[in-house]
């Protein structure tokens, strides 16, 4: 047998930017998967047809989220470079804004690509049910986010 067994060469190599992006997103993704289905199976409020349909509003949840973060990050550093009073305060008013206004966005945009075959019921229309979804699986996230950092 040879002295150069597989996982010894797999695990010589540091991942790529582009792995280490690959499997961020792959994780976050999977994680969402899991708590949108979790939520499905546990509470009638969220209802989603299918295994499959739930990977797809996975992945776009996924995607959205991120666009959501990247704008408030962008408010966020253009009201901090600037000297105004009321820079601070529009600084945390945009923030608050963007992510408010996002979960109605995000929640008309699975309501316009999956129709019927995603519900978020209860108050609101549904949009308490689908900003508790939400915040588990940021929860979540960063649980394992924080979990993979302590292996280290």
């Amino acid at each position: 047998m040879s002295d150069h067994g597989l996982l010894e060469v797999a695990s010589a190599e540091e991942p790529s930017s582009k792995q280490k992006f690959f499997l961020r997103y792959f994780t976050a993704i999977l994680i969402d998967l899991a708590v949108l289905n979790l939520f499905a199976e546990h509470w009638h409020q969220v209802v989603i047809e299918s295994f499959t349909v739930s990977l797809a509003v996975a992945i776009l949840l996924q995607v959205m989220l991120k666009i959501t973060l990247r704008l408030e990050h962008r408010a966020a550093d253009f009201f901090a470079s600037k000297p105004w009073k009321s820079a601070r305060f529009l600084r945390i008013f945009s923030a608050w804004a963007i992510l408010f206004i996002s979960k109605f966005v995000i929640l008309g945009l699975i309501n316009f690509t999956f129709g019927d075959q995603v519900s978020f019921a209860g108050p609101l229309h549904g949009v308490l049910a689908f900003i508790a979804v939400v915040a588990v699986m940021l929860i979540a996230e960063e649980a394992v986010v924080r979990f993979y950092r302590r292996l280290g």
